[in-house]
């Protein structure tokens, strides 16, 4: 029952051709002089066959068989092993590593394209390949020479693989918490440096334990003796679950336990692991104390995919709802389209009723736009890292750094909702398995809350990058969608409606300037102010970040002379955002200025624990 996965080429060639413009950048990078829109396609169109023929047939099977644990060890879904090696002897784990790192070195716009095919096709499937990227940056950018010339060609060509251990059962968002101690361990002589012994214990760890590859590199956060307290004495480790330095022609397991993995509501092809390290050997990443600063390479990359997992539920909750209602015979339609040929005297698609075209039309601006946005993110990303220009890659920094926390908590929150949404448009058939869109709906409601709660990642970018700067980022960004409503607007050959969409972007940046601007004179004297507002001035931002990715769409799409369908609907796909969706940003406006009005009160402890 259920449908095959098909990449979206179509859409992202319009983004990454059209909408951003990519070539022009990659010219200006030396690296990717020859880099031109063609060869991406033929990069994307690859990626897209690997994944439709590799990963997604094993989406529904590895949810049904879950992963096994017996004996501390952890074995994959069938298959797993298989097409993880598949996808190594294809070199995607190294496509957008650095060369200098001994990866590919193409741009990581294209990796966020790769890993949202991945992610749509096969989220549970994605999880433990997808921190190659991040832990390989990270070593690349703070491990010691002696560490990178026996670690990094493995986790960049995707032999072994990596996990990020934070969290602890006492300390989840709150690193200042976390207990796990690293001590000298000078007894080891090893030609990796200093040695360390690590000890404690870590949940919630994504591939801790598996199959897919013969050794898993840990990298750990702990404290040394005498640290400082809280998220400054954090220092940051390499723990392989396997030694092989040690002299011994034998392999020598390393103090790394997996001690069970959770039962979860979904990802259940996905090993989330509780693990213990007892006198584990690891060697130091960066400097004392500096952990996280160190590991925030790795969470930041993170965070990006995070965000295109929730354009990846979107995706899939719009082509399975979309194929479904065109298939799906209900009741005579009320209108039908001029190219409907059915009689209009017998049940019709479900997809021509007023309430199901509003669903997928939902669906589909969501998806379309979040993804453009995201892209464009990816390219900031590539700036940042490339451009020869140091202001140029400053001000990319600045907007990735602004637009990261955006994109993982709105994309995600709204990848959830198309997939509870899609659902809805399969009626009953929807709760069955065998129509996939149920167990999209559970897969995708872990996304919210990895990676740092979409609550702290709204905290971040109120408190930390909008109020924490006096809103120059902010303004910065404001200031670029305003470009936009100009280009849209103030053109005397533009059509009507693209004008009157450009100053309708023109009135939303005004809004979001007055709102910001009231809360950076007010948090001065209500401290509590940007927390209890800040989920509800992300999402503004959010609909403000889709409504400049629709106008761009719009202007683009009414420029070009085609008379592809493609255009058309993205014509009429905008339309139907500005008309419908756009109310979004302004009830969310009002949410935040509500908060300014109206402290919170606090619920008795008496009411709180149920008497």
């Amino acid at each position: 029952m259920t449908s095959s996965y098909r990449a979206p080429l179509r859409d992202m060639r319009f983004v990454i051709d059209e909408w951003l413009d990519a070539a022009t950048v990659w010219r200006n990078v030396p690296d990717w002089a020859d880099l031109d829109a063609a060869t991406a396609v033929q990069i994307l169109e690859e990626a897209a066959r690997f994944v439709t023929e590799q990963v997604a047939p094993l989406n529904s099977s590895g949810d049904l068989e879950g992963c096994r644990f017996e004996g501390g060890e952890v074995t994959m879904p069938a298959g797993f092993r298989d097409s993880y090696r598949a996808y190594v002897d294809g070199g995607w784990p190294a496509l957008a590593i650095s060369a200098d790192a001994g990866g590919q070195g193409l741009p990581q716009l294209l990796e966020v394209a790769l890993h949202e095919m991945l992610a749509a096709a096969n989220h549970a499937w994605l999880m433990s390949p997808g921190l190659t990227h991040g832990a390989s940056a990270c070593l690349h950018a703070h491990g010691a020479q002696s560490l990178k010339a026996h670690y990094l060609p493995k986790i960049v060509s995707g032999e072994w693989l990596t996990t990020m251990c934070l969290t602890e059962p006492q300390a989840g968002t709150d690193l200042g918490l976390l207990r796990a101690k690293a001590v000298p361990a000078a007894e080891v002589r090893s030609e990796l440096g200093d040695a360390y012994r690590i000890s404690g214990n870590k949940i919630f760890i994504t591939g801790g334990a598996h199959d897919l590859t013969d050794n898993i590199v840990h990298l750990v956060l702990a404290r040394l003796p005498e640290a400082p307290a809280g998220t400054r004495g954090l220092s940051l480790f390499l723990v392989p679950q396997w030694l092989d330095d040690s002299g011994s022609p034998q392999r020598v397991r390393n103090g790394v336990h997996c001690e069970g993995i959770e039962k979860k509501m979904g990802l259940k092809a996905s090993p989330t692991c509780t693990m213990r390290f007892g006198d584990a050997l690891g060697w130091m990443i960066g400097e004392a104390h500096r952990g996280l600063a160190a590991m925030f390479v790795m969470m930041n990359a993170a965070r990006l995919q995070v965000a295109m997992q929730g354009v990846a539920h979107a995706q899939t909750a719009w082509q399975r709802a979309s194929a479904y209602a065109a298939e799906r015979t209900q009741m005579r339609a009320i209108t039908t389209p001029a190219d409907y040929r059915g009689d209009p005297a017998q049940p019709a698609p479900i997809a021509l009723h007023p309430a199901m075209r509003r669903t997928l039309l939902d669906l589909r601006c969501v998806v379309e736009g979040e993804r453009a946005i995201g892209l464009w993110i990816g390219q900031w990303l590539d700036i940042a890292a490339h451009h020869p220009d140091e202001n140029e890659r400053a001000k990319a920094e600045r907007f990735a750094s602004l637009l990261t926390p955006v994109a993982k908590a709105f994309f995600t929150a709204n990848g959830f909702a198309a997939a509870s949404n899609a659902l809805q448009v399969f009626g009953g058939y929807g709760y069955i398995h065998e129509y996939g869109i149920e167990q999209t709906v559970r897969d995708s409601r872990v996304s919210m809350l990895y990676e740092g709660t979409n609550q702290i990642q709204a905290i971040d970018l109120l408190v930390r990058k909008t109020i924490g700067d006096r809103g120059e980022k902010l303004r910065e960004l404001l200031a670029h969608i305003l470009d936009e409503a100009a280009a849209c607007s103030h053109k005397e050959t533009a059509p009507a409606e693209l004008t009157r969409i450009g100053h309708t972007l023109e009135q939303l940046c005004a809004s979001a300037s007055q709102i910001t601007e009231e809360l950076l004179e007010q948090s001065a004297a209500d401290k509590e102010l940007p927390y209890r507002v800040a989920d509800d001035y992300l999402a503004m931002i959010g609909w403000l970040l889709l409504a400049y990715a629709w106008a761009r769409t719009l202007r683009i799409a009414h420029a070009t002379d085609s008379a592809e369908t493609f255009y058309a609907e993205k014509r009429a796909t905008a339309r139907y955002f500005f008309d419908y969706r756009i109310a979004e940003f302004e009830r969310c406006r009002q949410l935040v200025e509500a908060g300014c009005r109206a402290s919170l009160p606090f619920l008795s402890m008496e009411t709180l624990n149920g008497n």
